[in-house]
C-alpha cells in the first residue's frame, strides 16, 4: 500500500523501476536506490558507455546489488557478482576505494537489461524513534506509523495533515521527521502532554492541541486517525461514527486505522474506501489492524 501511494504502482518482485524520486530512507520497506545513469542490453553494451565517467578527485566503488529479479538460469552467483564489480570498475576512470568511497555506483540486472547509477542505501531512521520518553501499549508500531504517514502524504510539498486522535504522537514523530507539515490533537490532556514531550525529545517542532475532533476549524489535505477502540477505551460505535463524520468536514483524504471492519460507518460518514491492507503488531502477534485509504 505504501508503494502504491509513493510510486502510483507496485511490484510483486523486489525491484521497482520508476521515475519518482524518493529518498529511500523515507520508507521502512525500501532498502536501497539506484539513480540510473547508464543502461544497456548486456554488460558489454553498458561498459561501452562508462568511458563517459571521469571521477577526477573523487574515489568510487561498484556494488552489485543483492536484490534483483534474476532467478533460475539468470541468477548471478556471489563469485560472478564480485568479478562483474571488478570488471565494471576497470571501465571507470578514477581511483577505487572499497572502504570509504566518495561515490558508490550500484549495478543491477532488471528485466533483461543492465543498469548502473548512483547508489544510496536506506537508513532505518524509524528505528531511532522506537524508544520514546512516553509510551502507550496500544500505540502503532513505529515502522507502521512511518508507512502510514507516507500513505497519507506521499508528496509533502504544499500539503498539510492532521492526526486528531494522536495519542502519544507516534505518527506525528515519523511524519515530522520526513518534513510533513502535520498537526496533532487529542481530547486526553495526559497523552497530549506525552505527545509534546516525545516530539521535543527527538528535536522536532510540532503543533499539538487539546480538544475534540468536532472542534477542528482548519481544513487539511490528509487526516490520519487511529480509531479509538472499545477494547481499550470507552469509545462506542456511535463515538467512532461521530469521529468519522467530523473528519469528513475538514479533510479530503482519510487514512484510517481500525481493529474491526467498519465499512458501513465509512459509507455513512460520506467516505469511499480507495485502498486497504492488514498490518500486524509484531511478527508473532495476533493483534492486527486494518489500514484504509478513504476519500
Amino acid at each position: 500500500m505504501e508503494m502504491r501511494a509513493l510510486f502510483g504502482t507496485h511490484t510483486q518482485g523486489k525491484t521497482l523501476k520508476t521515475d519518482v524520486n524518493i529518498d529511500p530512507s523515507r520508507s521502512p520497506f525500501i532498502k536501497e536506490r539506484i539513480e540510473v545513469l547508464f543502461e544497456g542490453n548486456d554488460l558489454q553494451d553498458l561498459y561501452d558507455q562508462l568511458h563517459l565517467i571521469n571521477m577526477q578527485d573523487d574515489t568510487f566503488k561498484v556494488l552489485f546489488v543483492k536484490i534483483n529479479d534474476q532467478t533460475g538460469p539468470g541468477k548471478v552467483e556471489y563469485d560472478e557478482k564480485r568479478q562483474i564489480e571488478r570488471d565494471t570498475g576497470m571501465h571507470i576512470t578514477g581511483e577505487l576505494d572499497l572502504h570509504e568511497p566518495d561515490i558508490t555506483f550500484g549495478l543491477v540486472p532488471y528485466e533483461d537489461r543492465w543498469y548502473l547509477g548512483i547508489y544510496t542505501k536506506a537508513e532505518p531512521v524509524w528505528l531511532n524513534h522506537v524508544k520514546k520518553p512516553r509510551e502507550y501499549s496500544t500505540a502503532l508500531g513505529t515502522r507502521t506509523a512511518r508507512a502510514i504517514a507516507n500513505i497519507a502524504v506521499p508528496d509533502p510539498a504544499g500539503k498539510k495533515a492532521i492526526d486528531p486522535c494522536c495519542g502519544i504522537g507516534t505518527v506525528l514523530v515519523e511524519a515530522l521527521s520526513m518534513g510533513i507539515n502535520i498537526d496533532g490533537r487529542d481530547i486526553n490532556p495526559l497523552v497530549v502532554e506525552g505527545s509534546r514531550e516525545n516530539i521535543k525529545y527527538f528535536g522536532f517542532t510540532g503543533n499539538v492541541t487539546l480538544g475534540a475532533i468536532a472542534d477542528v476549524q482548519d481544513t487539511y489535505d490528509a487526516t490520519i486517525i487511529d480509531l479509538p477502540y472499545n477494547l481499550y477505551t470507552h469509545a462506542t460505535p456511535e463515538d467512532q461514527l461521530a469521529i468519522l463524520k467530523n473528519a469528513r468536514h475538514f479533510t479530503r483524504k482519510l487514512v484510517l486505522v481500525t481493529i474491526e471492519n467498519i465499512d458501513h460507518m465509512i459509507t455513512q460518514a460520506g467516505f469511499t474506501v480507495k485502498d486497504r491492507c492488514i498490518a500486524k503488531k509484531g511478527k508473532a502477534s495476533a493483534f492486527s489492524r486494518e489500514i484504509l485509504v478513504c476519500e
